[in-house]
């Protein structure tokens, strides 16, 4: 006996330290998420790189989302009155009860906005200056080879929207790039150059506003998505009066969860609104978060990325002509080293979807016939389509354009190619369906095999208003059983 409980205590001393990690609300925010937490998650999730066999970077492409920002003025009155709504509840359950004082939170009594009576708001707050900040020194330090020559704009091109969060976030991450490379003050910074379209006529990074046709789309939509995610809040509402004995209704859920999000990703808070659930009711809420991305932004629907092709033609144009100038032996420093773009969720998402990023192997076929996916699967199922990892605050895609040696050895994977392309998601390399599943992919089988079918689709075609329904969504009832 004695002999079989020893063996026993030795093997769960083996089992314990791989037990499973606590939960962690930060990780569960969907495209709320902070950058520094979100790049923990894309490591785990997205895996190592290949190796670039000696290969020299000859090009990069960035794409970033801003960094964090304060809650929007539309989304600082809802918290105005959540204050307003949360009181009054408090009040009922008063008049109601008399144990009210050992069932409800502390925090809740009295409750007040940390942004009452703020006039504006969505601007970037100093931990999205960081972000990008930080983000411009490690891409500097990880590609030498790329910045280091004398500033031009002509050479390091600078794009964003007209958004203030967004032209900020490029100025932040231009410091980072830049620093200790001009003689401005003590950090040595330099002026360097952001340049921006007017919303009106930005097809490269506002295409989702200014695409008629989706703009339609998406309106048309949104009601259904808001039925979709309805009943996952009464059910969670009808569990916190369980425990609470208060009344809350679908779109208090609704408030309070963005509530949790605010406070444990800009304040971090997260043992007020976010302690009010439990971890699976997180998991649930985050999943109706995400399965709104994936149905206005994402493979729900074919539209939703076919509308940024004029930003992806742009991507592969800067590619071909830097290829040209490598080719004609144009001097280092006098033709385009990186093309870097600062924008938003709308044109991050719909730009992973046009490289075939966070799906499974079976569903690129789909994709090719312009089919939308089925729905990401409800937790406690695993899922790639996670806002957490595909947009979250600063999240960025990468595509690097390498030169490798046109005579390896018969065994290199580069023997027969001169040009690769690497994909890089929050900094780590991705596999992509459509070259094979490897993160070093042929420039040629590249443009032919991940984006080819996407290159076919003429922007004014799509986005102009048309008579004809656009594609039916995925079974909302078959999905939602699975």
């Amino acid at each position: 006996m004695k002999k079989s409980l020893c063996l026993l205590l030795l093997f769960a001393s083996f089992i314990l330290p791989f037990e499973a990690e606590p939960f962690d609300v930060l990780k569960h925010l969907s495209t709320v998420t902070r950058y520094d937490v979100a790049r923990g998650v894309s490591n785990e999730a997205l895996g190592s790189s290949s190796n670039s066999n000696g290969c020299t970077p000859l090009h990069l492409n960035l794409l970033a989302r801003h960094g964090t920002r304060s809650p929007t003025k539309k989304r600082i009155k809802e918290l105005d009155w959540l204050a307003i709504r949360l009181e009054t509840l408090l009040n009922d359950a008063k008049a109601d009860r008399k144990t009210i004082e050992q069932e409800v939170p502390d925090w809740l009594k009295g409750w007040r906005s940390p942004w009452e009576g703020k006039p504006k708001g969505g601007e970037l707050i100093s931990r999205g200056e960081e972000e990008l900040y930080h983000l411009g020194v490690r891409i500097r330090e990880r590609f030498p080879q790329l910045f280091n020559v004398e500033y031009h704009p002509d050479v390091f091109s600078i794009r964003a929207t007209q958004v203030p969060r967004a032209s900020a976030s490029a100025v932040a991450f231009g410091m980072g790039l830049f620093s200790q490379r001009g003689s401005l003050g003590p950090g040595k910074n330099r002026a360097f150059s952001v340049i921006s379209e007017t919303r009106a006529s930005d097809i490269w990074l506002r295409f989702y506003d200014t695409c008629k046709t989706y703009k339609e789309f998406r309106e048309s939509r949104e009601p259904d998505v808001d039925k979709l995610k309805k009943p996952f809040f009464y059910e969670i509402a009808t569990a916190l009066f369980t425990r609470y004995h208060l009344n809350f209704t679908s779109q208090d859920v609704s408030s309070l969860w963005f509530l949790c999000k605010q406070q444990a990703s800009l304040l971090d808070i997260t043992d007020q609104a976010c302690s009010l659930f439990n971890p699976s009711e997180i998991a649930l809420l985050e999943w109706t978060d995400d399965l709104e991305v994936f149905l206005l932004k994402g493979y729900g629907n074919s539209l939703n990325y076919h509308m940024g092709v004029p930003l992806l033609q742009d991507v592969i144009q800067s590619m071909e002509q830097a290829i040209v100038a490598k080719e004609e032996n144009h001097a280092s420093g006098t033709f385009e080293k990186a093309r870097l773009r600062f924008a938003h969720a709308e044109t991050v998402v719909p730009f992973t979807c046009l490289l075939g990023l966070f799906i499974e192997g079976s569903e690129l076929d789909k994709i090719a016939r312009d089919e939308p996916l089925n729905f990401p699967v409800k937790p406690p199922m695993e899922r790639k389509w996670k806002g957490s990892v595909i947009a979250p605050f600063a999240g960025n895609t990468m595509l690097v354009l390498y030169q490798c040696p046109a005579n390896n050895s018969e065994s290199s994977k580069i023997s027969r190619n001169k040009y690769f392309v690497q994909v890089l998601h929050n900094e780590v390399p991705v596999t992509l369906p459509g070259c094979g599943n490897v993160d070093f992919c042929p420039l040629d089988v590249f443009k032919e095999q991940t984006i080819g079918t996407h290159l076919k689709h003429d922007y004014e075609m799509l986005c102009s208003p048309k008579t004809d329904t656009l594609e039916p969504p995925s079974n909302p009832s078959k999905e939602q059983s699975s």
